[in-house]
């Protein structure tokens, strides 16, 4: 599985979680593979899944300073979950995985947020990135 669909299933995962947060994160992880309908993945996809979701929830308080900041008169309650799902991995992977340039991040949650966001989604998500690169 390549990184556009990790980082997919990586934010869908973490969009779950938003309406589930008395779970934990092993089995969020899991029944969001157990219901996944017409995708193949392997046990190392799964793993790399969900050790993102894992990092990315231990860094979720710096993470979620880090939007409220860039995000002026933004807090995070009045963000879309959509959106702050998209940030996050985003924000995550500027700032936490050094294999992936700021500028790829930026982009990959952009087009995430066309697919999966409102109209306006796209636009204010590129505008939060670029004043945290």
């Amino acid at each position: 599985m390549n990184r556009k669909t990790i980082r997919k299933y990586t934010f869908l995962t973490l969009f779950q979680i938003e309406f589930q947060k008395n779970e934990d994160l092993e089995t969020l992880c899991n029944n969001f593979f157990d219901n996944l309908d017409g995708v193949t993945m392997t046990e190392e996809d799964k793993l790399t899944i969900k050790e993102r979701v894992i990092d990315v929830s231990s860094h979720l308080d710096d993470i979620n300073k880090t939007i409220s900041d860039i995000s002026e008169g933004w807090n995070i309650e009045r963000i879309g979950k959509v959106e702050l799902s998209i940030l996050r991995v985003a924000v995550y992977e500027i700032k936490y995985d050094d294999l992936v340039p700021s500028v790829v991040a930026i982009n990959e949650a952009v087009e995430l947020a066309k697919k999966y966001g409102g109209d306006s989604s796209s636009s204010y998500i590129n505008a939060v990135l670029a004043k945290l690169v």
